[in-house]
């Protein structure tokens, strides 16, 4: 058998489960995954390596309609990982009605292998599965439908056999050992960010960027400062907390994911800045990392 390879876009609203979907997929923690919408901002690669093939997973942020200039960076990056798009893995959710108007010209414009995932069916009775997986194939004639559940790896492994089918003869992108296209420092951040989302209510998540200031790598430490940006002074307020203690408790479950993912023991410095309407801002958006 020649050598297979290729890109696999992730796309799909916010909160359908498209980062567990790929880490699933990947075996690794790569994407943020929280129970809370709009939560990858920027274009993740998860690369699976075997002998015979490689798979590019391409996760990107949920489509929304831009209500900031950070919403129109991240549909950015969905649109330019639609460019190098070979396969795309459009991930929808029980009750939902019709596909993406992004999604159906992207497919029209570019004729290329589409399966419809149908996400977090352990919720739902065999029936209304059917029902969905029927309406799909009504909705999208051309494109394969496949029930699954990213938390409970249910039909996880006939997706990825799926996925290889489709997959266009080519030699490896990425040498055979990385994971990911993204750098330590980067998913430190993520996982800062999604400690606060988890920990904090209401707009504040949202309104919050990490950025990793420092990365200090020693034979048995890791000694990193992050800085929490934030659009308003409230906002501060509330992510460091009466007497300190809010920051203190979101520093100690950052640093022990970190611990983890970096298989050593972690120093964690965080301070917060208040960065005026940042979302909106394209120098400081460009400083964040996003292209505009």
């Amino acid at each position: 058998m020649d050598h297979k390879a290729g890109y696999v876009n992730i796309l799909g609203k916010p909160n359908v489960g498209k980062s567990t979907l790929m880490n699933a997929l990947v075996g690794e923690k790569l994407s943020v995954i929280t129970n809370k919408a709009q939560t990858t901002r920027h274009r993740i690669l998860g690369i699976l390596s075997d002998k015979d093939y490689q798979i590019i997973f391409s996760d990107t942020p949920g489509i929304v309609k831009p209500h900031y200039k950070l919403h129109r960076a991240m549909m950015h990056e969905v649109e330019s990982a639609l460019e190098d798009a070979d396969i795309l893995l459009y991930v929808v959710e029980m009750g939902e009605s019709l596909p993406d108007e992004i999604i159906v010209k992207t497919i029209e414009q570019k004729k290329i292998p589409v399966i419809v995932a149908i996400n977090k069916v352990d919720k739902n009775k065999q029936e209304e599965v059917q029902l969905a997986i029927d309406q799909w194939k009504k909705l999208m004639p051309a494109a394969d439908v496949l029930p699954v559940s990213a938390l409970y790896n249910f039909n996880v492994d006939q997706l990825l056999t799926l996925i290889l089918q489709k997959l266009p003869e080519h030699p490896a992108y990425y040498p055979k050992d990385e994971l990911t296209d993204k750098s330590y420092r980067f998913f430190v951040s993520e996982i800062i960010r999604e400690k606060i989302l988890l920990l904090y209510r209401k707009e504040v998540p949202y309104s919050v960027e990490v950025v990793v200031d420092a990365f200090k790598e020693s034979k048995d430490i890791v000694r990193i400062s992050a800085y929490i940006y934030v659009s308003r002074e409230t906002q501060k307020i509330i992510i460091i907390g009466k007497g300190g203690q809010a920051i203190k408790q979101l520093g100690t479950e950052a640093r022990k994911d970190i611990e983890k993912f970096l298989g050593k023991k972690v120093y964690l410095e965080l301070s917060v800045k208040v960065e005026k309407d940042w979302r909106n801002k394209e120098q400081a958006l460009k400083r964040f990392g996003y292209q505009l």
